[in-house]
């Protein structure tokens, strides 16, 4: 069921996770097409997240924009009441409280510990996107192991002290008692600029032709069904919880947007063991984390590996 719609509001909106934007040429979307795109929104009773360029807006979209109620996804470089932050790279300067996003390679994220350690001293919330998921091979684990491990000391110092701090890749993890995925096409959609529906962002980017619906015909989203978790019967067993189930890469990796890759089950179920690492240091410090869950060890990474076992 559909739950939230997202509007990018120029071919040049901010990238909110790991797909990349190759336009550089603004194009906002029409004034009628974004009129249209909160209508439409209204009577499917979706809630509605803005994605902004890096400029600021003609008054006319302000003002229509804020006729509903919505959430902002802005870059850090135009982030004025911005619900969402999204940072431009290790450089920037976080804003005090809210979430902020920083997408990032694993290398990227190995070499910047620190500033995650001094981001995390001022935001409430850190997303960090890994944009290289699909080349993470096997030699990598224990690269990415090692700083998942680092940064759950920090996590540790930060909740002895008082400050509850997220961190997406560590902390999700331990509060979740079921999916918590991306559910592009099965919760969101997304209204571009060319007033088309796609998946998400990234089919957008990839090829404009991959629309499902326009906002003069509707939307129309073939075999939906294939897009759900209960339709996906890798996925549905798992509880790498945290793992955001992307179908985008999905479709990149094993031609199948509901069949993830072998590198985005290793990715998150490395996570999903930092987590429970995590939760066990906590409790050796005496730190009580209200609405934390038991993690079972497991012996795997790739649930494939154990297929046989949940036929």
């Amino acid at each position: 069921m559909l739950t939230h719609l997202i509007i990018l509001l120029d071919d040049t909106s901010t990238s909110y996770c790991n797909y990349k934007v190759p336009k550089v040429e603004r194009r906002l979307i029409g004034l009628d097409d974004l009129k249209a795109g909160i209508r439409f929104a209204m009577k499917e009773n979706l809630n509605i997240q803005f994605v902004y360029p890096d400029y600021k807006l003609p008054m006319e979209y302000l003002e229509t924009i804020d006729s509903i109620d919505h959430a902002k996804v802005m870059p850090s470089t135009c982030c004025e009441d911005a619900d969402v932050v999204v940072l431009s790279d290790w450089n920037d300067k976080v804003p005090q409280g809210g979430t902020c996003i920083i997408r990032t390679s694993r290398e990227g994220l190995a070499n910047h510990v620190p500033k995650v350690k001094e981001w995390l001293k001022t935001v409430n919330r850190l997303n960090v996107v890994l944009t290289d998921v699909e080349t993470f091979e096997d030699d990598a684990i224990d690269s990415y192991r090692n700083t998942l491990e680092s940064l759950a000391t920090i996590i540790v110092d930060s909740y002895k002290s008082g400050k509850y701090v997220q961190l997406n890749i560590l902390t999700d993890r331990l509060q979740l008692k079921e999916m918590n995925n991306c559910n592009a096409g099965a919760n969101n959609v997304t209204l571009a600029p060319n007033a088309c529906f796609y998946l998400c962002p990234a089919f957008y980017y990839d090829n404009e032709e991959d629309s499902v619906g326009d906002l003069k015909k509707g939307l129309a989203i073939k075999n939906q069904q294939l897009l759900r978790l209960d339709h996906a019967p890798l996925c549905r067993q798992c509880d790498a919880y945290q793992c955001k189930r992307c179908i985008w890469q999905n479709q990149h990796l094993t031609l199948d947007v509901n069949t993830p890759s072998h590198q985005q089950c290793v990715v998150a179920h490395v996570e999903r063991n930092a987590s429970r690492a995590l939760l066990a240091k906590l409790k050796e410090k005496g730190v009580t984390l209200r609405g934390s869950h038991e993690i079972e060890e497991i012996d795997y990474l790739d649930p494939f590996n154990i297929l046989n076992k949940w036929k």
